[in-house]
């Protein structure tokens, strides 16, 4: 699946707790900073596990306002591990 995370996004940890939470759930992917201040990324792994991470995206870590996360199908199957790109 491929995300955008919108809102207050930047700044608050959200990448690092983004890594963090998809390491718990055995999850595989990326997380990365987009120019327009919304986090984006990619990400596979058990039906289960991803609709608690989708949940956890509405949500991020406490510093973080999201209003908004769009949720679509990737063709691009990431590679094992969960990353956090610049």
């Amino acid at each position: 699946m491929r995300f955008v995370v919108h809102g207050q996004v930047q700044g608050v940890g959200y990448r690092a707790a983004t890594r963090r939470k998809a390491t718990a759930w055995a999850l595989q992917g990326w997380v990365s900073n987009r120019s327009d201040g919304c986090v984006e990324g990619v990400v596979a792994g058990p039906v289960e596990a991803l609709l608690a991470f989708r949940r956890w995206l509405a949500v991020g870590p406490p510093l973080a306002a999201v209003s908004a996360v769009d949720w679509h199908p990737s063709d691009n199957m990431p590679p094992a591990g969960f990353v956090v790109r610049k």
